[in-house]
């Protein structure tokens, strides 16, 4: 399983509710020190590493840390702002969606930065929002339901599994319940773009009873102990962690395609302290926070400076056109059209129930 040394192997919080403010002292000393505020939905002690770095090249400066739902901190952004208020500095969230709206409708500025020019065209939006990791979209199996015939790794060859196993497999499919999760939508919304034939794949899981929840966890669990034989467009980072530690989860990454999601980083227009954000996504975007984010976060870097284990370059170098990223685009606002929405949801649960 080569592929697990370029996935992430972090877990994130799954808390209903945001977690309080951390403040990260200046390490110089200076109680009186300037502040950089960031909004962000990857849980604190995760993004601890990447925290302390920047610190490391800017002890002038004292970070605090608000870590919230990616829904909160758009309508936290967007309700500051046109109250004519202040807001973060910096925000980072998984939303990609909800982050390019808000650099699509004014609330977050343009950021001319060392890195800007040498970014990868698909994850800089007008040097407004920066994708600013590399995440697949990945099947799971249970390893010991698998000991007469190799896994599926095609959307095709998934279908002729379900076809050919029927009753075998049946209730013991698991995938994203796209109505509640962002995830979920988002990369079935990408499938519907890439694959023609997605609604054959669709109708197979439905025959098979397949199960769907709002968490990777939920369906992981179940993969691991055997429960479940097969988990479908699960996200890569919650996939690894398993892995890692439940040996009798397998994962691939699709042949036809596998789709990359990414978290985006931007500085908000009403920003506090404009100036500090950009500090602090400059550093995000470095040779030395993308080497953080790939080897202590763990999280697949995107920068083309930085290779080995988890990095966009050797993903590419591996797996070539078969990687298909979600580019950062005016095209994601697609996914929060409400008609659009409920059109593609409501064929989603038509080709279940007929099943």
């Amino acid at each position: 399983m080569r592929f697990l040394s370029v996935l992430l192997t972090i877990c994130l919080n799954a808390s209903l509710a945001a977690a309080e403010p951390v403040v990260f002292p200046a390490l110089s000393g200076n109680e009186k020190a300037p502040e950089v505020i960031v909004y962000s939905s990857l849980d604190e002690p995760l993004a601890t590493p990447m925290i302390r770095g920047f610190q490391a090249a800017n002890p002038d400066v004292a970070v605090r840390y608000e870590d919230m739902l990616t829904g909160e901190i758009y309508d936290r952004i967007v309700k500051e702002t046109d109250a004519g208020g202040r807001t973060a500095d910096f925000a980072f969230s998984s939303a990609m969606d909800l982050q390019v709206k808000l650099s699509n409708d004014g609330y977050a500025q343009r950021s001319d930065l060392p890195m800007s020019g040498r970014w990868p065209e698909w994850a800089n939006w007008r040097n407004t929002a920066y994708a600013l990791t590399f995440e697949p979209a990945v099947f799971v199996y249970h390893k010991p339901s698998f000991t007469s015939e190799k896994p599926p790794s095609t959307r095709a060859e998934l279908v002729d599994y379900l076809k050919r196993h029927g009753n075998d497999v049946r209730g013991r499919i698991g995938t994203y319940d796209i109505e509640r999760s962002g995830v979920g939508f988002l990369f079935m919304a990408r499938d519907q773009e890439q694959f023609g034939d997605i609604w054959s794949v669709i109708k197979a899981m439905g025959a098979a009873g397949v199960k769907v929840y709002s968490t990777s966890t939920a369906i992981l669990e179940r993969v691991s102990d055997g429960r479940f034989t097969l988990g479908y467009n699960i996200l890569g980072s919650y996939a690894a962690n398993w892995a890692s530690r439940y040996p009798d989860v397998g994962i691939v990454l699709p042949r036809d395609y596998t789709v990359v999601m990414s978290r985006i980083g931007l500085v908000p227009q009403a920003a506090a302290s404009p100036d500090l954000g950009k500090r602090y996504l400059a550093f995000f975007m470095s040779k030395e926070g993308q080497t953080i984010m790939a080897r202590e976060l763990q999280i697949p870097a995107v920068s083309p400076d930085v290779a080995g284990a988890n990095t966009a370059n050797t993903m590419r170098e591996m797996l070539g056109g078969q990687l298909r990223p979600v580019p950062v685009s005016p095209g994601l606002m697609v996914y929060l059209d409400q008609v659009k929405r409920a059109r593609l949801i409501a064929r989603w649960n038509e080709a279940l129930r007929l099943q």
